[in-house]
């Protein structure tokens, strides 16, 4: 990549542009039927300021190639704040640039700063790509198992 991107919270005005970057991460996760209304409805509540969490824009030149949504939350353990990197998504045509490492940079130090306890994020177990980046961060994957009851 010749230039870093730019990292910066994502504004109201630039939700359009967001708004085709999260259909393909949910479409990438399987999701058939991708609600644009709902997206553009929820990702609402982390433009920034928010009590709920922060979207950050990674940007090359003017195109927004890659994006990360941050949720505040909790731990009991400690017990602190911690931030849940919960969706982190690149481009196809922008991978292997540094982007997807700059945007959790850019979430660590958020969480920095926020005065958390640590930054948290999973992927799906094959997803070979991500967690060759998460691996070479400095993360360890957690030994906690996962559930999820439908409601």
């Amino acid at each position: 990549m010749t230039a870093k991107p730019t990292i910066e919270p994502v504004s109201a005005g630039q939700m359009e542009r967001l708004l085709p970057l999260i259909a393909a991460y949910q479409r990438f996760y399987g999701v058939e039927e991708v609600d644009r209304e709902r997206n553009r409805a929820f990702f609402a509540r982390f433009v920034a300021p928010s009590d709920d969490g922060l979207l950050l824009g990674a940007w090359c030149e003017a195109e927004l190639v890659g994006y990360a949504c941050l949720y505040w939350t909790f731990t009991s353990l400690v017990p602190a704040e911690t931030v849940l990197m919960n969706d982190l998504y690149v481009d196809v045509a922008a991978r292997g640039k540094g982007i997807g490492r700059a945007l959790i940079e850019a979430s660590a130090a958020i969480a920095r700063e926020r005065g958390a306890h640590h930054l948290e994020w999973n992927t799906q177990p094959d997803n070979g790509t991500a967690r060759r980046l998460y691996d070479s961060t400095g993360a360890e994957s957690s030994t906690w198992v996962e559930y999820e009851l439908e409601i």
